[in-house]
């Protein structure tokens, strides 16, 4: 008997070992001509995961896996971009939607991931603001985001998942990595030389990004923002629609690529100014190699900042 139990256990530790170093075994991503790791490619990251935690589920970091079978069957019968029913001709635009039908791969409850709550820290006289300009949008085009004036989505708002157009072609060249952003087409330049941040008396609508490899992780520091940005997504409760920065804004985000169509993105948001403290977000991107990224022609026939600016005056005459 104990002959059998040695023999069980030498064969169970065989069996075992294997696994375990193929576990432990971390993905090693290819190196581009230049020696970076290879991050290129088109990234797609819509989800049908909440940006916030919602009050109901305080408390409760992860979805259980039938509680995700049943919103993703949720999610999947409610589709937007599904085809029309019998009779219904659809929208002329249908195609763009791509608000996805499944949870991140985590099961997290919400994006957003510190603090602990799942809920972002905004300061009272910061979602006042908001407030103020979402019911002034018909008084000044000042009021209204500038992802409605298609200057920018803004940093980090641009990777936050949206209703459509959820596509990011990154390119590296050397010394730099470029992000090409579906939404309101921008082209993030992100320089690798390790020079400091431009002079604190230039401001930009983006802000001023420095990369640098720790390991295979691609961290940007990004500073010198303006003032006259917003945070703003179509995933996001309302109460995150639209909540500004300020010059203090500090964001710094981490690339890791986990496997051949996985990178994890991870953005840390600080700006005294607006959050009692900093918060972090953690969305995966996933490859989509046949993925075609149509042109955003954001203001082409655009006629509606004008038209909302004469229902004001409309309704300033009555």
């Amino acid at each position: 008997m104990k002959l059998r139990l040695l023999v069980i256990t030498v064969l169970i530790a065989f069996i075992e070992a294997p696994l375990a170093a193929q576990v432990a075994k971390p993905w090693t991503p290819s190196k581009t001509p230049d020696g970076q790791p290879d991050l290129q490619g088109v990234w797609t990251n819509p989800t049908i995961t909440l940006f916030e935690r919602p009050r109901e589920l305080a408390g409760k970091e992860f979805l259980t896996e039938k509680e995700v079978k049943d919103l993703e069957a949720r999610a999947a019968g409610n589709r937007v971009d599904r085809p029309p029913e019998p009779g219904d001709v659809g929208a002329y635009n249908q195609f763009w939607f791509d608000s996805g039908t499944s949870v991140v791969k985590s099961r997290r409850t919400s994006l957003v991931v510190d603090p602990p709550d799942g809920r972002v820290p905004v300061k009272p006289e910061a979602e006042a603001r908001r407030d103020y300009d979402l019911a002034h949008v018909a008084d000044s085009y000042q009021y209204m985001s500038l992802w409605d004036r298609c200057i920018t989505r803004g940093i980090p708002g641009g990777m936050f998942p949206a209703g459509y157009n959820n596509a990011y072609r990154i390119v590296q060249i050397p010394g730099y990595v470029i992000i090409f952003y579906e939404m309101i087409h921008n082209a993030r330049i992100i320089p690798l030389d390790g020079k400091p941040h431009i002079s604190s008396g230039v401001k930009l609508w983006d802000g001023d990004p420095r990369g640098h490899w720790e390991g295979n992780t691609l961290v940007v520091d990004t500073t010198n923002y303006n003032n006259k940005g917003w945070i703003a997504t179509s995933a996001a409760t309302g109460r995150i629609k639209g909540i500004p920065q300020s010059e203090a804004l500090h964001v710094v985000e981490r690339f890791t690529r986990v496997d051949a169509d996985t990178i994890n993105y991870e953005v840390t948001v600080d700006d005294p100014n607006i959050y009692t403290r900093p918060w972090k977000v953690a969305i995966p991107l996933s490859r989509e190699s046949n993925y075609q990224i149509f042109e955003y022609a954001c203001h082409e026939g655009n006629e509606a900042v004008a038209n909302i600016l004469r229902g004001g005056r409309a309704a300033e005459k009555q």
